[in-house]
Parts: structure tokens; C-alpha cells; sequence
């Protein structure tokens, strides 16, 4: 017969060990129920809870970056107005930097605050962030439902095969590391986009 005690302390050992949580945890992160979900960045990192998501929540953070893409492309055009598509692009790069650049910050917080490794499943910020970067190969009046969803098939496909130098960069120091991969893998999606496009579209 097995201590009650004993038996306590292997249950919680391979709960852990297999990422699981208590009855007041989250299965998805594998955190515990002290997680401070409302701290700012940590609701930043996680899209608003999207990253908490039991089932693939990088799918889910790269698809909040569509409708981000289609904002930043709007603001673009407003701002740059009929100064042309270079106009544009140069203004959307400008403001899709900025939040890639915000996100290294949060994402060094967030990651702190969960204390579950370097690059916590639950952060998806890195992937809204990046999935702009994507679409920067499509002018703001072309992305229609079909290159929104061959820039996010894409994307998907990038960020998880990590080809060079998206492994290399994951090494980086915090947010870095949790942010440049899906740089690196946004800029590869990126250029497979243009040379569709360019194989497509007369």
C-alpha cells in the first residue's frame, strides 16, 4: 500500500513532467492556476487570451494577425494617401515594424511572468506580429480572401518547418528570441507569396 503522501508526490511528479496542471491550471501552457492572466503583458502576449487556446494556439495567434494585416494596410493607405504603392508600402512597413518591435518587450515580460521556459506556448504575440510582415508582398486593395489565406497557409508552414536562420535566431536573449524566428519565417513566407504572385498575376 502506497502512502497517501507518496502517492501525492508521483501524481504531481508526472503530471509535470507531461505538462499537465492542477485542477486550477492551464492545460494548454502547462502554468499553474497563479499565472496572472490580467497583468497587461501577459494579455498583450496572449492576444488577448487567445494563446491560452487548448489546441495549437500559434494557428489561432497567426490568424489574429489577418485581420491586424488588414488594419496596418488600411492605416497605410489613409496615411499615405495618393502618394502611390511605394508610399504605402513604406508607411505599412514602418508600422508593422513598430509592433513587431513593441512585442520584444511584452513578449520578455509575459515570459518572465509565466516562468515556464524561454518561449512559453501560450505567447502568440509573435505570431499576430509577424503575419503582417507576410502580407507587406500584397498591396492593401489586393488581399482578398485568397491571398489572406495562401499568406497565413504559408506562414503556418515557415514558422514550424523553421528553416534557416529562424532556429539560429530563437537563441537570441528573450523577446528576441521569441520574436525574431517568426520574423525569419514571415520573410520567407513573404518571398514564396511574391514569387506566387508573380506566377499568377499578370
Amino acid at each position: 500500500m502506497i502512502p497517501a503522501n507518496r502517492f501525492q508526490a508521483v501524481r504531481g511528479t508526472i503530471r509535470g513532467m507531461d505538462g499537465l496542471s492542477g485542477a486550477d491550471g492551464d492545460a494548454a501552457t502547462g502554468t499553474g492556476g497563479s499565472a496572472p492572466w490580467h497583468a497587461p503583458a501577459l494579455l498583450l502576449a496572449t492576444c488577448g487570451g487567445v494563446g491560452r487556446a487548448a489546441f495549437a494556439p500559434g494557428t489561432w495567434g497567426s490568424l489574429v494577425g489577418i485581420p491586424l494585416a488588414l488594419a496596418t494596410g488600411r492605416l497605410a493607405a489613409w496615411l499615405a494617401g495618393t502618394d502611390g504603392r511605394l508610399a504605402t508600402l513604406a508607411v505599412e512597413a514602418g508600422i508593422v515594424a513598430a509592433i513587431c518591435l513593441v512585442g520584444v518587450p511584452v513578449c520578455t515580460r509575459a515570459a518572465a511572468l509565466l516562468g515556464r521556459g524561454k518561449d512559453p506556448g501560450a505567447i502568440v504575440f509573435d505570431e499576430m506580429a509577424a503575419l503582417p510582415i507576410v502580407l507587406l508582398a500584397v498591396a492593401p486593395a489586393e488581399r482578398s480572401a485568397v491571398w489572406l489565406a495562401a499568406a497565413f497557409v504559408l506562414f503556418r508552414i515557415f514558422d514550424i518547418a523553421k528553416p534557416f536562420p529562424c532556429r539560429r535566431l530563437e537563441g537570441l536573449p528573450s523577446g528576441w528570441g521569441i520574436m525574431a524566428d517568426d520574423w525569419a519565417a514571415a520573410a520567407w513566407a513573404a518571398a514564396s507569396l511574391l514569387l506566387a504572385r508573380a506566377l499568377t498575376v499578370s
